[in-house]
């Protein structure tokens, strides 16, 4: 039978070929590719916002410091130093070496007081010198003038002549110029006697002692090794603060007008006073104008030189706020920042915004006392709005 003999190899089914369907592949493409797009987006969205949110916010900071109410009310803040409006530097009329020196630092002294004094032995040889010429002149003007007028006697009765008559007169007048002149020379060593003394100018306080007993002393410090001053003394009554305002602001500045005195060695005290002197003229190397204020009253504590803080105030201010008024740890209302119900503010730590919790005190017009939460000298961000966080990344101008 030819059935026996027919090849039925072509009849095996193949397994290893897959059907194919073009729509169905199509499809599958279509969703992966749509998939894919869709994680894009996703991705670029995600990475941009990140990008976005880390991006820092530029911030200004300003410093906790301490303020006392009426400098809330200051038209204008400015330092310099206390200064002695009567100061001297006492030094001698005479060359000398300096034998008695009666003071030190501190000691107080009246106007005339003798405070040092000159070796003065050769100046008191002379002066008796002087004063025994002077009484050798006088005893010879007895003589004189009795042998004067008896000549003149004699002349009358026509027992002498004219010409020793004017002899008698030239002899008289001669002793009395040297009566004259050792008066003068009297006087000549009275005034270098007591130019060997030094005697205080006025009353005041010993500030500094320039020299010691054993030294030369001379005017202006004539000498190489010689001391001019020998102590410099200043009347404690006359302190005023010294104040460099700048032209700018030198217009807010009235005479009379009120001020607080504050020493940076006693922070917490206040002294009220007033501006005695505007200096009519300007600084051109600081581009300020001086400005002196009186102290209305102050204490043994104020010193000569001592560094003080000035605040000038408006007519509004009470002045019954500058006494004893202590100082307050103060920011900027702006600064302070309510979130959940507490007061914050925010400092910068390693770029990154730090919420501070605070506790807040009295409202001083434009500023809050802080209780607590901060020092001073701590630089908190001002103002503070919503976009500044906890943790946000920030930048400093």
């Amino acid at each position: 039978m030819e059935t026996k003999n027919a090849d039925l190899s072509s009849l095996k089914i193949n397994r290893d070929e897959k059907l194919e369907n073009p729509e169905r592949k199509n499809r599958i493409y279509k969703i992966v590719g749509g998939v894919a797009v869709a994680v894009a987006i996703i991705l670029a969205l995600y990475f941009g916002w990140k990008s976005i949110s880390q991006q820092a916010i530029e911030v200004k900071l300003t410093s906790v410091v301490l303020q006392s109410p009426s400098e809330s009310n200051a038209v204008l803040t400015a330092s310099g130093y206390v200064v002695a409006q009567r100061k001297a530097a006492v030094a001698s009329k005479g060359m000398g070496r300096l034998v008695y020196l009666g003071v030190v630092e501190g000691d107080k002294v009246v106007k005339d007081q003798i405070i040092a004094r000159l070796e003065d032995s050769d100046i008191k040889a002379q002066l008796e010198q002087a004063k025994a010429n002077q009484k050798l002149s006088e005893a010879d003007l007895k003589d004189a003038e009795n042998n004067f007028n008896r000549q003149k006697e004699l002349l009358k009765s026509g027992s002498t002549t004219k010409m020793e008559v004017d002899a008698a007169e030239s002899r008289y007048n001669r002793v009395l110029a040297s009566i004259d002149v050792a008066k003068a020379q009297v006087l000549q060593a009275e005034v270098a006697l007591e130019n060997t003394l030094i005697r205080a100018p006025f009353n005041g306080t010993v500030l500094t002692k320039n020299a010691d007993v054993g030294e030369v002393v001379a005017p202006l410090g004539a000498g190489a090794n010689a001391k001019a001053a020998v102590v410099t003394i200043a009347d404690m009554n006359s302190l005023q603060a010294e104040i460099d305002v700048s032209e700018s602001n030198i217009e807010k500045i009235i005479l009379n007008q009120d001020c607080e005195i504050r020493l940076d060695a006693y922070p917490d005290k206040a002294y009220p006073g007033y501006v005695a002197k505007i200096v009519p003229t300007a600084d051109r190397s600081k581009a300020t104008v001086m400005v002196k204020v009186g102290f209305k009253n102050y204490d043994q504590r104020v010193l000569p030189e001592m560094s003080a803080k000035v605040v000038f105030l408006n007519e509004t201010t009470k002045k019954e706020k500058i006494e004893d008024t202590k100082q307050f740890l103060v920011v900027p209302s702006t600064a302070v920042a309510k979130r959940n119900g507490a007061s914050v503010a925010f400092v910068v730590r390693d770029d990154k915004a730090v919420e501070v919790p605070i506790v807040t005190g009295k409202d001083l017009g434009g500023y809050t006392e802080i209780k607590s939460g901060l020092v001073e000298g701590d630089k908190v961000i001002d103002p503070v709005n919503d976009k500044i966080q906890d943790g946000i990344k920030v930048s400093a101008k």
